[in-house]
C-alpha cells in the first residue's frame, strides 16, 4: 500500500513590526543624530555671529594685512613691528616648529641611550637610567620647564660675565652667543653638493641593503657616505674659494654684540620637552627591545656575531616595529606641549596668536589658525611615522 508523501505547507514570512526592524532602527537613529548635530552646528553659527555684532567686531582674516605694532624676541625670518599681523603668525608657526623638530631629534637620542641603559647589566647605568625615567615621567611638563627657565638657566652669570666657552661661544642668562655664519657669493654650489651628496647616499644605501639581501655581503655604507656627505660639499666649498665668514660675538662692559643668540626661553622650552619626552621614549624603547625573542640574541651569539652587532643589526631592527607606533604617539604630545611656550614668553604660534588676539578681539579666527595649523602639524608627523613603519614592517612570503 502506497502511501502518499504531502508536502508540508511552507511557512509564511511574516512581514512583522518596522520598528523591531534592525536596518530601520539604524537609519532612524543616524538620522537622529544627524539633525541634532545639525541644530547645534546652526545655533553655535547663530549664536557666535550674534555675540559679534553686538560687540561691533568684524569677521574674516582681513586683520591679518594689519600692521602687528609689536616686535618678538625671537625670529628666524624678518620681523620688525612694522610688519603685518600675518607674518608674526607666519614667525610663531616657523618658532613653533623649530622646537618641535629639534626636540623630537634630541629626545629621541636621548630615549634610545636611557632605554638600553635600563637593560644593561651595568648596576649603576640601570638603576641612573631607571631615576631618570621616574623622575621624569613623574612630574608636569609645564614644572620642567620652570626648571630649566628659573632654576637653571636664570643663575648663570649676567652678560657681561658669560662664561667663554671654546669657539669663541659664549653662555649667560641672556642665552647662548655664537659666531653668526656669513655665506658669500658661490655658497650655493655648495648647498648644491650637499643636496647631491644625501641623494647619492640614499641611492647608495638603497643599493647596498638590495645588494646584501640578494648575495649576503655586506658594503661599508657608513664610511661611504659619510664620504659622501662630507667629501662632496667640503671639496665645492674649497673650489669655489671657500666663501664663508663669521661674524664673532664680543663681550663688551655691559653686554655681548655680534654672533646670533639663542634665548633662554628657547633653550628653557627646547630642554624641558625633550627631557620629559626622553623619558616617555625610553620606556618604550625598553618594552620594544624586552619584546624580541631572546632566541634571536642566542642565535646571532652562536654565529659569532659580537654583542653590540647583535643589538645594532639583530634586535634593534625588530624592535622597532613595536616601537614606532607608540612612538608616534610621543612625538605628538611634544609637537602639541610646545604650546606651554607662552609660560616662559618663547614667541610661539600660541604665544604670537594670543597677542594678536588681545590686539584685535578676532578669537574665532585666531583659534581656527591654532586648530588647523595644530591639525596639519599632527596628521603630517602621523603619516610619516605610518610611512616609516610600513618600510620598518616584516615582509611575508
Amino acid at each position: 500500500m502506497a502511501i502518499g508523501v504531502t508536502n508540508a505547507p511552507e511557512k509564511s514570512k511574516s512581514s512583522g513590526s518596522i520598528i523591531n526592524d534592525p536596518q530601520v532602527r539604524g537609519i532612524f537613529y543616524q538620522a537622529i543624530t544627524i539633525i541634532i548635530l545639525a541644530v547645534l552646528i546652526y545655533w553655535t553659527i547663530q549664536n557666535t555671529v550674534e555675540n559679534l555684532q553686538r560687540a561691533n567686531i568684524a569677521s574674516g582674516y582681513g586683520f591679518l594685512n594689519g600692521r602687528a605694532g609689536f616686535d618678538l624676541g625671537q625670529s628666524l625670518i624678518a620681523f620688525t613691528s612694522d610688519s603685518t599681523y600675518g607674518r608674526a603668525l607666519v614667525v610663531g608657526f616657523v618658532n613653533t616648529v623649530l622646537v618641535a623638530i629639534t626636540g623630537i631629534i634630541t629626545a629621541t637620542i636621548i630615549g634610545f641611550i636611557v632605554g638600553v641603559g635600563r637593560l644593561s647589566h651595568n648596576w649603576i647605568i640601570a638603576k641612573l637610567s631607571l631615576a631618570y625615567v621616574e623622575v621624569f615621567r613623574n612630574i608636569p611638563p609645564l614644572l620642567v620647564i620652570f626648571f630649566w627657565y628659573s632654576g637653571v638657566l636664570a643663575i648663570l652669570p649676567q652678560a657681561r660675565d658669560a662664561l667663554a666657552l671654546p669657539l669663541d661661544i659664549y653662555v649667560s642668562n641672556r642665552g647662548v652667543a655664537f659666531p653668526r655664519a656669513i655665506f658669500g657669493e658661490g655658497s650655493q654650489y655648495t648647498l648644491f653638493a650637499l643636496i647631491i651628496a644625501v641623494v647619492a647616499s640614499f641611492v647608495f644605501a638603497r643599493y647596498a641593503r638590495q645588494r646584501q639581501e640578494a648575495t649576503g655581503q655586506r658594503l661599508p655604507v657608513l664610511s661611504i657616505v659619510l664620504g659622501l656627505l662630507i667629501g662632496l660639499p667640503l671639496i665645492t666649498f674649497l673650489a669655489t674659494g671657500a666663501p664663508l665668514t663669521f661674524d664673532i660675538p664680543i663681550a663688551g662692559k655691559f653686554n655681548l654684540t655680534g654672533g646670533s643668540v639663542v634665548g633662554p626661553e628657547f633653550m628653557s622650552l627646547f630642554l624641558a620637552l625633550s627631557f620629559y619626552t626622553a623619558a616617555f621614549i625610553a620606556e618604550i624603547v625598553r618594552a620594544g627591545i624586552r619584546g624580541v625573542s631572546k632566541g634571536q640574541t642566542e642565535a646571532a651569539h652562536a654565529l659569532g656575531i659580537r654583542p653590540r652587532l647583535t643589538t645594532r643589526l639583530v634586535v634593534v631592527p625588530q624592535a622597532m616595529r613595536i616601537i614606532i607606533p607608540p612612538l608616534t604617539s610621543q612625538y605628538l604630545n611634544l609637537t602639541k606641549n610646545s604650546s606651554l611656550a607662552v609660560a616662559v614668553g618663547y614667541a610661539d604660534l600660541v604665544a604670537v596668536g594670543g597677542t594678536i588676539l588681545n590686539q584685535t578681539g578676532q578669537a574665532i579666527e585666531v583659534v581656527s589658525i591654532w586648530l588647523i595649523v595644530y591639525l596639519s602639524l599632527s596628521l603630517a608627523t602621523s603619516l610619516f611615522m605610518n610611512w616609516y613603519n610600513a618600510r620598518m614592517a616584516l615582509v611575508e612570503r
